[in-house]
């Protein structure tokens, strides 16, 4: 071995060595809010396809075993696995027994970022509990949290390897005839000149109505009036595949996943996006089977983008009545709080500040399952340059800033040249424009600010979902070998044990205060202590049925039973979870 070679050798042991030795515990500063040795390390500067999210869900069972569960819950239209992690602390109680959240993320799967943001949530949760951060382990031991991160696996991974558009592989791949001629998915977009991206097409044209912006030639703005235009846009890059005199007019899929949810579910002339029926598609209907099976879900959360929003429902005006006072104000709470920790994300009601959406994914958790869903919508224009006041429909300003981010903070990476090309139906174009990856998605350096953001919401929606105690019992010497035993039952949080919707409609079965150590003679709910108003329940009296626990609310109830006894109340809730006490 020659000396140059030796030395390269020994040059890269020394550094080798040097970077493991800079990643032990004390060479590192935690950032405050952060883990400092993760035990699974992840980067939030990239998005990653199928294969690699299988790696990481893997990696945080192996790393968090006490913690993490993975399963699949179904498949998709190709066949691909949703992917499900289940987080709690195994060894404080099962976890289908503690108040749940379910989030998911990528329904639509150009949303990209939806499944990272969901997916760390999953990987923060569990890397501060492994840190010792007292907050996390109370969190985990009370609650559980259901994670399918990706549930359109199959048009994520074709948007990342695939030639897609900002906007393209919102649908699933489930074939269908848009155009109805007869033939399936026959004229999706075509990458002309093999980038990956999916841009558009432009021409010379005397015809033409945009010339090219004086203080940015890649972007194309409308002639001033009077002035000739040099240029018309063609639309997407593509071909007449079929020969029919269209372009790009039939891919693939064609409806939108997120109109396919049985509430409110209209067919495609009134939902414009809605497939043949409620839960046609086998990715939702593996969803819902999985939140029928798990009663404890009190919280859902659904990412998308985009346009920096916290939704609720209802999707559409008709609904309105199934949103109660009192929930209203459950979700006005978790709304304004959102607002002061994703600063500029706006809490709106869909149908009102948005549009109007039917069949929709948190419409059918709240109306049929009696669930505190809510929908964040990621990214906006204002976080270009972090703006506060700028109107959020404002696009002219946003499309100019859009331009301007990607030249001096991306350095072009967001942005394909325009070149020429020779086209066999429009003859000599250009072709160009924004990339995929790039309008609707965060820029790397800014995801995991936002994720954090966005996670600690969801963090405090699924603290505030319910938690009980049985805060005091008192017991009364009645005389003739009766006692009377009254107990308090306290829930600490925001979110009720049953929406008022829920309590109207009788979706989830009642909570229950047993009462053990004794011989029941009696039961009831105590209507008013101090006037010792109370209602009997007739039947079965040591198992009080108590139709809801409001939140940072209480429920007093009593029972008559036989002896002077060392008695144990217990409340069992579906959504609440359990709690004792033991005179």
């Amino acid at each position: 071995m020659n000396l140059y070679k030796y030395t390269i050798i020994i040059g890269l042991a020394v550094l080798c060595a040097t970077q493991s030795f800079a990643q032990k515990a004390e060479n590192i500063l935690a950032a405050a809010g952060s883990p400092a040795n993760p035990k699974v390390s992840i980067s939030w500067n990239r998005y990653h396809d199928n294969t690699a999210l299988l790696e990481i869900y893997r990696k945080m069972v192996s790393a968090h075993p006490d913690l993490v569960n993975l399963e699949s819950i179904g498949k998709s239209v190709e066949g691909r696995d949703l992917w499900l992690l289940t987080i709690s602390d195994k060894k404080k109680g099962e976890s289908a027994t503690k108040p749940a959240t379910y989030i998911d993320g990528g329904i639509h799967a150009n949303e990209v970022q939806t499944v990272e943001f969901a997916l760390y949530i999953a990987w923060y949760v569990t890397e501060m509990h492994a840190a010792g951060n007292p907050f996390f382990q109370q969190l985990l031991a009370d609650k559980t949290f259901y994670i399918v991160p990706s549930i359109s696996p199959d048009s994520r991974d074709n948007f990342i390897h695939g030639a897609n558009t900002q906007h393209s592989s919102r649908t699933g791949r489930k074939p269908l005839d848009n155009d109805r001629d007869g033939l399936v998915d026959e004229d999706d977009f075509d990458d002309l000149n093999g980038d990956g991206h999916i841009t558009q097409m432009r021409r010379k044209s005397d015809y033409g109505r945009f010339i090219t912006d004086p203080a940015d030639p890649r972007r194309l703005i409308p002639a001033p009036e009077g002035q000739q235009g040099v240029y018309e846009l063609l639309g997407y890059e593509g071909l007449d595949n079929d020969g029919d005199g269209l372009v790009n007019e039939d891919g693939v899929g064609g409806y939108d996943p997120n109109r396919d949810w049985g509430w409110n579910w209209q067919p495609n002339y009134v939902q414009s996006g809605a497939y043949k029926y409620p839960f046609s598609l086998p990715e939702n209907r593996a969803v819902a089977d999985f939140i029928m099976a798990h009663p404890n879900i009190a919280a859902g959360q659904s990412f998308h983008n985009y346009g920096g929003m916290i939704l609720r429902g209802p999707g559409a005006q008709d609904d309105e009545g199934n949103f109660r006072p009192a929930d209203i104000a459950v979700y006005d709470a978790l709304g304004k709080k959102a607002e002061l920790l994703i600063p500029g994300y706006r809490y709106i009601v869909t149908y009102k500040d948005l549009y109007s959406v039917y069949g929709g994914e948190f419409d059918w958790m709240h109306s049929a399952r009696g669930i505190f869903a809510m929908s964040n919508e990621l990214w906006m224009a204002n976080y270009y340059f972090q703006k506060t006041g700028q109107q959020p429909n404002d696009y002219a300003s946003a499309q100019n800033e859009q331009y301007i981010f990607d030249q001096f903070l991306l350095f072009g990476d967001g942005f394909v040249e325009w070149t020429p090309y020779e086209h066999p139906q429009y003859g000599a174009i250009e072709i160009g424009g924004f990339k995929k990856n790039y309008g609707r998605m965060h820029p790397g350096f800014l995801m995991e600010s936002d994720a954090h953001r966005n996670a600690s919401f969801v963090i405090y929606h699924a603290y505030h979902t319910p938690k009980l105690e049985v805060a005091e019992i008192s017991v009364k010497d009645l005389g003739a070998g009766l006692s009377e035993v009254t107990a308090v039952i306290r829930n600490q949080r925001i979110i009720p044990t049953h929406s008022s919707l829920d309590v109207a409609n009788k979706i989830e079965v009642p909570d229950v205060a047993t009462l053990s150590g004794g011989t029941v003679v009696a039961g009831m709910i105590v209507n008013d202590r101090d006037f010792g108003i109370t209602t009997e329940q007739k039947r079965d009296a040591a198992n009080i049925q108590i139709p809801n626990i409001p939140g940072n609310g209480i429920v007093t109830v009593r029972w008559i039973v036989k002896g002077n006894g060392k008695y144990t109340v217990t409340v069992n809730s579906k959504k609440g979870g359990k709690a004792a006490k033991t005179t």
